[in-house]
């Protein structure tokens, strides 16, 4: 990039500047300085090197003196901070959209207008945003959607030269929950897709049982994640997914301790090292935060704790302390320099019945047994703990709603809640950008321990914040140089990469007669997909479709592409594993009387709960529902919204008349495969990659290698017995070859694979 020099005194300081007015220092032997010119930060010289004088005080203090210990940067730092301004370092911004849309939760205005009546630039900051970096002195900001890398790259950068020059200098920590999967998903990795290198997720990731290729994957996007200005990565998912039925189940590794450990290390080891770092950390590191402690997989029914029909995770199997070790043997045992995770984020869930010390039954965020005596006592664990976004607001009017998420502590005032947070040992509020609150709290700290006590609680918390702005060396140079992004993010080797990735993840379960692969150009039927009405996370409306679900232009690169399966050599077949719009609950069936649990289904046929719990574990909803005192849903009622899937399989069999049928399922968790597997000579099984990828495995261009990270079911009954807390207990899928759909199956065009992976990594 062409950098132009200021000024003779400049060039005497070795200053160069770029876009947005930001300049660059260089130390011999010592760190690039970057700050912006009109922040009023100066640079001083003491004994040839240059340091930023943040609060601007003519003097070199601690915090800015980068030879020192991060220890002792972020212990001065944080005493010289107002309860305030730790207050505000505390907070985690909501979602931040780039630009923000008019309306919904990540809305914004600029200069009191909407983006499009404004005449603002994209990466301009909104008004809320100047005013929670401002006013409530936040630092830690949740970046989602954004227009591209490069506007990405200058909002990071108007961010930091805003608040370079206010108070003490201390820089943002923007962060993203994953944005690198190759489907654009919820509410938790809405920044996916895009101009990104695009990677398998959760199940996919986990279906490669490979966790040098996870490694190789957090060391790209840590690349490109600090090309975008963001320094935390609010993942791994680590929870273990032994309750099929559970909504987020998608985005876990598997149900494998050792396989989640193992790849979840690899994870965060890729993420958090800066080669040739001393210890690991630099400013090529990003901080991972990883989810959700001590386990939310778990869930009781396969109900998610984003609801309150999904507070409670259970423990039928006693089986708590498989869920820590991905934390304990991964997470918080690295290979690499930076020894564990930066961060950890617990869960919405109440672990029922785990808490041996209190016996309380409350939300993990809230739990002082949790993280004081388990994760800060037990396992020593000293790094940041922030909550899930928004589990001190107030919850909806229904279980089934979607709002605030304080399970156990329902009936506490926000500020009371933010107060038991604090007390169970937690630093941070997720989605919280109002100090208020936390200032309440403080000040009923301060009447039960004293002011001196309490002080030193927050300082304590300021440190284990402020160390993750040291480590990844945000105080001297949080800018990003926008030249730089555009080279580094989706670049071509990052991308294939990715894409390379994203095939290894298929798993090939089935390849009767040797169908596969068809390298031959024969004329291939594919029939269009329906997809019904549906409401998303956010409840937003989509209208029902029928499209083709790959591209058929880069089909016809392979085969002949026809409508008419009678003049077809084979059909391709996409669908989607079973879904459920209800996600276990229904405001309807509440209205009428019964209690508005209903099963979550894993078969695309209606589906009755015969073999259900009588009564259910857990039970209690002391304000929405508290006449509610089961959550059982035996015998009722289920049928998958995109039960046409099914009907498009068995049709296309019939058309197909004995001709070839290949089944390619994208599925977001474990499915049952004796609807519809002896309509299919081959089945090809993804967990949310691209369908290309499945199209270059047809064609030979690549040998699938996946194996299942999880158990297929054999059926419903298998699922309803079986405990949310342990892994492998279904009975699993027999198809018409005689093998088992189990965890660690996979074939290639050998036969079944056995490998050293299936050697390490097994029941």
């Amino acid at each position: 990039m062409k950098r132009t020099v200021l000024n003779v005194a400049a060039l005497f300081l070795g200053v160069t500047a770029f876009a947005q007015n930001i300049q660059t220092v260089t130390n011999s032997k010592g760190p690039v300085l970057g700050y912006s010119a009109d922040s009023g930060v100066k640079i001083l010289t003491i004994g040839g090197n240059k340091f930023k004088d943040l609060n601007r005080n003519g003097k070199l203090d601690k915090y800015e003196d980068w030879r020192l210990p991060v220890d002792e940067r972020a212990k001065d730092l944080a005493s010289k901070m107002t309860v305030e301004q730790i207050a505000g370092l505390m907070l985690y911004s909501g979602h931040q959209s780039v630009p923000a849309p008019a309306d919904g939760f990540r809305a914004g205005k600029y200069n009191g207008m909407l983006y499009k009546e404004s005449g603002a630039k994209a990466s301009d900051l909104t008004d809320q945003q100047k005013k929670f970096l401002k006013e409530d002195y936040l630092r830690h900001v949740l970046v989602t959607t954004v227009e591209s890398p490069e506007i990405a790259a200058q909002w990071s950068n108007n961010i930091q030269a805003y608040i370079e020059g206010l108070g003490l200098g201390i820089p943002a920590n923007n962060s993203t929950d994953p944005r690198h999967s190759a489907t654009v998903t919820a509410e938790f990795n809405e920044g996916a897709g895009g101009q990104i290198s695009l990677w398998p997720d959760g199940l996919a990731m986990g279906a490669t049982f490979d966790p040098e290729l996870v490694r190789k994957f957090g060391n790209i996007a840590a690349q490109e994640y600090r090309a975008l200005g963001i320094s935390t990565a609010l993942s791994p998912q680590i929870d273990l997914g032994t309750e099929p039925r559970w909504y987020r189940i998608a985005y876990v590794f598997s149900e494998s301790p050792e396989l989640t450990a193992d790849l979840g290390r690899g994870y965060i080891d890729g993420f958090q090292t800066t080669s040739r770092s001393k210890n690991g950390w630099g400013n090529k590191s990003v901080n991972a935060m990883v989810k959700h402690w001590p386990g939310g997989g778990p869930e009781e029914g396969g109900r998610d704790g984003h609801w309150a029909m999904g507070k409670f995770a259970v423990y039928p199997g006693n089986n708590f302390q498989n869920h820590v070790k991905p934390f304990t043997e991964g997470a918080f045992k690295l290979s690499g320099g930076t020894k564990e995770a930066s961060a950890v984020m617990p869960y919405y869930t109440i672990s029922f019945n785990q808490d041996t010390k209190n016996g309380e039954n409350v939300g993990n965020g809230y739990s002082k047994y949790l993280i004081t005596d388990l994760l800060r006592g037990k396992y020593k664990y000293d790094g940041v703990v922030c909550t899930d976004w928004l589990i001190t607001a107030d919850e909806p009017k229904t279980p089934g709603g979607f709002a605030g998420k304080p399970w156990g502590a329902e009936k506490l005032s926000i500020a009371e809640r933010h107060y038991k947070v604090l007390e169970a040992g937690v630093d941070q509020f997720g989605g919280n950008n109002d100090k208020g609150p936390v200032l309440e709290a403080y000040q009923m700290g301060m009447k039960e321990y004293g002011e001196k006590a309490y002080r030193a609680k927050f300082e304590q918390s300021a440190v284990r914040l402020l160390r993750n702005f040291f480590r990844t060396g945000l105080f001297e140079n949080p800018y990003v140089n926008v030249e730089e992004t555009r080279k580094i993010v989706g670049n071509p080797e990052f991308m294939k990469a990715g894409y390379e990735a994203q095939v290894k993840s298929i798993v090939m379960l089935k390849n009767k007669g040797s169908v596969l692969p068809i390298k031959e150009r024969k004329t291939v039927y594919i029939p269009k997909r329906y997809s019904p009405a549906t409401f998303n996370w956010w409840g937003i409306y989509t209208a029902p479709s029928l499209d083709y679900p790959v591209d058929i232009e880069k089909v016809k690169k392979h085969y002949n592409v026809t409508e008419d399966p009678t003049k077809a050599d084979f059909a391709l077949v996409f669908v989607k594993s079973p879904h459920s719009e209800e996600g276990g609950y229904s405001d309807i069936d509440a209205a009428e009387g019964g209690n508005g649990y209903l099963p979550i289904s894993l078969q695309y046929q209606t589906y009755t709960a015969t073999e259900a719990r009588e009564k259910s574990i857990a039970a209690g909803d002391p304000v929405v529902a508290p006449n509610v005192h089961d959550r059982t849903f035996k015998n009722k009622i289920s049928t998958a919204t995109n039960f046409t899937d099914l009907l498009t399989i068995e049709n296309t069999y019939k058309a197909m008349n004995g001709k070839p049928v290949i089944v390619s399922v994208t599925a977001s968790k474990p499915m049952i495969f004796n609807e519809f597997e002896k309509h299919a000579d081959a089945i090809l099984m993804n967990f949310n990659v691209s369908n290309q990828a499945v199209v270059d495995i047809v064609t030979g261009k690549y040998e699938p290698s996946g194996l299942l990270p999880l158990q297929m079911p054999a059926n419903m009954a298998t699922v309803e017995r079986q405990k949310e807390d342990v892994p492998y207990d279904m009975e699993t899928h027999k198809d018409s070859e005689g093998h088992n759909y189990d965890f660690g199956y996979g074939m290639n065009w050998s036969g079944v694979i056995k490998d050293a992976r299936t050697q390490k990594y097994h029941k």
